[in-house]
């Protein structure tokens, strides 16, 4: 289990973006159980939707993400690198992710190779699946990443 400082470690999101509160499960390079707290304090509910609070489906998809970036950068030749998103295919939403909710990410690794990796992402609240895709990571490396954006 990794708690929210072994997460900010891994990963370079910091608020309002960081939406992985718990590593709940990791199997270095197979498969993590990621877990994120809905709140209604958080930013994106002030618009989306007033009066009838739903998070958006890019968030839940970027929250499963993060599940999967820590787990690429699980391995530890890979901790110089960042998980970009490369591709999202087969995206579903079958049910809304509202304030209360406790949204479970399993990620399951699908293929992986030194520069991208594959993976399966599955989201349920209190059992119930209500997000799933197939994502592909490229693997780039942090400074390279972070000069090219500075240079912007």
């Amino acid at each position: 289990m990794l708690d929210i400082e072994a997460i900010r470690a891994a990963l370079p999101h910091r608020y309002p973006m960081l939406l992985v509160d718990r590593i709940l499960e990791l199997e270095t390079g197979k498969r993590a159980v990621g877990l994120k707290n809905v709140s209604i304090n958080e930013d994106f509910f002030n618009g989306h939707f007033p009066g009838c609070a739903v998070m958006p489906g890019v968030l839940i998809l970027e929250a499963m993400a993060q599940v999967g970036g820590v787990l690429m950068l699980s391995q530890p030749e890979l901790n110089h690198k960042l998980p970009v998103i490369g591709a999202v295919e087969n995206v579903r939403f079958r049910k809304p992710v509202v304030p209360g909710d406790t949204l479970i990410t399993e990620v399951e690794v699908l293929r992986f190779r030194k520069t991208f990796g594959r993976v399966q992402l599955t989201g349920r609240v209190n059992g119930e699946e209500v997000a799933s895709a197939v994502m592909t990571f490229g693997l780039v490396d942090r400074t390279a990443l972070i000069s090219t954006a500075a240079e912007a």
